[in-house]
């Protein structure tokens, strides 16, 4: 199959699911057709899929991240006052490392909202509907959602990384709180301890709850900062030899390099 054939085919599966195939006209741009499969994968439940479309589906999704473009975090220079940390600008999907972190909520499903622009609708977009699955059988096995500051790990999947670290961080509704504080460092020191458990050289870092969830991206980026310092001080044998805070936005970008140097 062609990427084309495989995103229709991915289509056509995804509407018959729902019922949708004989009343749902396709688009015939390339772009509208990316658009309407990626929708169809946001607002999929977790439920039941056959190896064939899970096969079509990580042959297409494989592809497509090529296309988008990977980088690799073996070729980022670290920061100049600490060797172990470093800064990336992009999307933290192409990113090849051992480990992302995903912002989640406490249901840690994935964005269930069309093409959002949330990095946890990303992620379960290019990870594929694999990621969904599993993250149902971890919450289901659980028996409660997630409380803020806490970890789970999963595969990669289709996306470049090996693995993906899924926190909740903290959401600020109104003033900035102490309590918020301490739970959004909580996030950083979990990933960190999760990520170490499971033997990740490098891991990166989206910066937690500064979307949506409104924590100020300048307090936010602080606690980042100095979380990881303690960690990675207090656990100099660690197998975490590369740190990286990825940011979207040169927002975030002036701020981490102001306060990294």
């Amino acid at each position: 199959m062609t990427q084309d054939e495989r995103r229709l085919w991915l289509i056509n599966y995804l509407l018959n699911e729902r019922d949708m195939h004989k009343s749902h006209e396709l688009p015939h741009g390339r772009d509208e057709q990316r658009q309407l499969l990626r929708s169809l994968m946001n607002i999929r439940m977790p439920m039941p899929v056959s190896e064939e479309f899970i096969l079509i589906q990580d042959q297409y999704l494989r592809e497509r991240n090529i296309e988008r473009g990977i980088a690799y975090a073996d070729d980022l220079e670290p920061v100049s006052s600490d060797n172990s940390i470093y800064i990336r600008q992009g999307d933290i999907t192409t990113l090849a490392c051992d480990a992302v972190v995903n912002a989640c909520n406490s249901r840690m499903l994935g964005c269930f909202q069309p093409m959002h622009s949330c990095i946890d609708n990303f992620i379960h977009t290019y990870a594929g509907v694999e990621l969904r699955l599993k993250m149902n059988d971890i919450m289901k096995a659980q028996g409660y959602d997630e409380p803020t500051g806490h970890a789970k790990i999963t595969p990669g999947y289709n996306l470049p990384a090996k693995y993906i670290i899924h926190t909740v961080g903290p959401v600020v509704y109104g003033r900035l709180t102490r309590e918020n504080e301490k739970e959004l460092a909580s996030c950083y020191t979990s990933c960190l301890n999760i990520a170490a458990e499971n033997g990740v050289g490098s891991i990166a870092f989206c910066c937690i709850s500064t979307g949506v969830f409104m924590f100020p991206q300048d307090k936010a980026a602080e606690i980042a900062v100095a979380t990881v310092k303690k960690w990675r001080d207090e656990h100099q044998d660690s197998c975490i030899k590369k740190i990286i805070f990825n940011v979207f936005k040169d927002s975030d970008l002036n701020i981490y390099k102001n306060i990294l140097g």
